[in-house]
């Protein structure tokens, strides 16, 4: 078994583990496999292992990547998106989990109608109300979830959170609790059937946020493992598999 088929392994056990804990059927919980700074190769041989959705951060790095690995992953767009880079999130990615703001998802919008497809998206909640975060507070969470709906190319399937940096998993389990709750609560207007993800946890705390009912956990070190050890790539900062660039 090579290094990423075990880690990947291990953290499908993780998953299953923590699902069975909460009572919960550990195949409603998706693993994104984010691979920011990971060369194709490794992705590939991640594919073999089973993987099936990736994650990227930045359109200039995935687009070279997509285009390499060809049809069959499935690309989830989970960094900090700019207006300016939507044609391309629109057409290159299954889903943008990174939607915070009106101007952004009419830049989406526009952007699907010109690919021709309505683009599933996440509205990103800065749930811990940190100033170096992305994502709308959750009281105006509503109010944005209602305009994104009222786009005709866009779908809004649930919400996507950047848990803060902790000594412990336990201490941000309140941060994914409160993110369900709300994505509950939306859940009762229009179009609340379909409102169902949540993409929350990352290496570090993917197990607390699986059994607070993620449906999406985005992994990075714990399938690829260490990547640099640049400021935003040292092992341990959980940025580096969330929503903070492009």
């Amino acid at each position: 078994m090579s290094g990423i088929d075990e880690r990947l392994h291990r953290a499908r056990a993780r998953i299953a583990a923590a699902a069975a804990r909460a009572g919960r059927d550990p195949a409603a919980v998706t693993i994104v496999g984010v691979t920011k700074g990971v060369d194709v190769a490794r992705i590939r041989d991640a594919l073999a292992a089973g993987l099936r959705d990736l994650g990227e951060n930045r359109i200039q790095e995935a687009l070279p990547k997509i285009a390499a690995l060809g049809p069959g992953p499935r690309w989830h767009f989970v960094g900090r998106l700019q207006r300016n880079k939507a044609r391309w999130a629109a057409a290159s990615f299954a889903m943008v989990h990174s939607v915070d703001s009106v101007p952004l998802a009419d830049a989406l919008d526009r952007a699907a109608a010109r690919a021709g497809r309505r683009l599933p998206v996440l509205i990103e909640v800065n749930v811990a109300g940190e100033p170096t975060k992305a994502g709308v507070a959750p009281e105006e969470a509503a109010a944005l979830v209602a305009a994104v709906r009222a786009r005709a190319h866009l779908e809004p399937v649930g919400l996507m959170t950047v848990a803060p940096v902790a000594a412990s998993p336990e201490q941000v389990r309140p941060i994914f609790r409160a993110l369900r709750a709300l994505r509950d609560r939306l859940r009762e207007g229009p179009g609340g059937p379909a409102f169902v993800e949540l993409s929350m946890g990352m290496s570090d705390d993917f197990e607390v946020a699986v059994e607070e009912g993620a449906t999406l956990v985005r992994l990075g070190r714990a399938i690829f493992g260490p990547r640099g050890t640049g400021p935003r790539e040292r092992p341990g900062v959980q940025g580096e598999e969330g929503a903070q660039e492009v």
